[in-house]
């Protein structure tokens, strides 16, 4: 078959967004916005309602079509509440992104020995089981429309896991090979993508100007240092796109030549 660019439109797809409200200049918003872009019917899902109303708003102002829902990831009656209001507003859902997660949150500097236990188990509620509550109850709904795209977000920081965030994230790559090679005989691509040091809201918080982290990657990244939300889309599409229909279970970098792999 041969390539066109046509193939990374998502028209007449519907697509789910996790954390995709809150935060202002936030990557769930740039990917939602970017979804939207290419004619995808977006469901804005977040815990922050008011945050995701926000952004379905901009984008059904914009001329697209989009829905917010209010979600607590770590429940599953309220997971499976989202997917059967995605299911009456568009008919049915081919594209999820697990991008809701607790970064800025946590308790920075925590190391694994003195964590409280309490406190891990919050992360990985959040991080890693509410990944996977979105997918067991969204999987049945694509099962029926012939297949769909999962898209996990990771992060530069598990290459290698340094950080209780980090270990969760790599535990996120593990969820999504697991799920590439039980889902592929199916038509449902499980992928993940695994940003840098990227400039949202959140993202300034946490690692300033100045900051020793951002001192890091000065010396290391083979490019640019830092990116903003909007650069993460392209990979994005990419991976929810017909363009992508042979990626699975893979794991797509972008950060300006942080994590270097073969």
């Amino acid at each position: 078959m041969s390539f066109s660019t046509n193939q990374f439109l998502l028209d007449g797809k519907v697509a789910v967004v996790t954390g995709a409200g809150g935060r202002g200049n936030s990557i769930g918003r740039a990917y939602a916005l970017g979804l939207a872009n290419a004619g995808a019917a977006v469901v804005l899902a977040d815990i922050d309602a008011d945050g995701a109303e926000a952004v379905s708003e901009e984008i059904v102002s914009a001329g697209g079509k989009a829905v917010a829902a209010g979600v607590d990831i770590t429940q599953p009656d309220s997971v499976s509440q989202m997917v059967r209001a995605a299911t009456e507003a568009f008919g049915g859902i081919d594209i999820l992104v697990n991008n809701a997660a607790l970064m800025v949150e946590l308790t920075q500097g925590a190391t694994a020995v003195d964590i409280p236990i309490e406190e891990w188990n919050r992360i990985m509620n959040v991080n890693v089981t509410g990944a996977l509550n979105c997918v067991q109850a969204v999987v049945p709904v694509m099962r029926k429309r012939g297949g769909g795209k999962i898209v996990n977000q990771v992060s530069g920081g598990a290459f290698p896991a340094i950080s209780i965030y980090g270990i969760s994230k790599l535990a996120l790559v593990g969820l999504t090979t697991t799920l590439a090679r039980q889902l592929g005989r199916e038509k449902i691509n499980v992928n993940a993508i695994a940003p840098g040091n990227v400039m949202s809201d959140a993202g300034r918080q946490l690692t300033p100007d100045g900051s020793p982290f951002v001192k890091f990657l000065e010396a290391t990244v083979a490019m640019r240092v830092r990116g903003a939300p909007g650069e993460l889309v392209g990979a994005l599409l990419l991976l929810c796109s017909p363009a992508g229909e042979w990626i699975t279970g893979q794991v797509l970098h972008v950060d300006g030549g942080w994590v270097l792999r073969p």
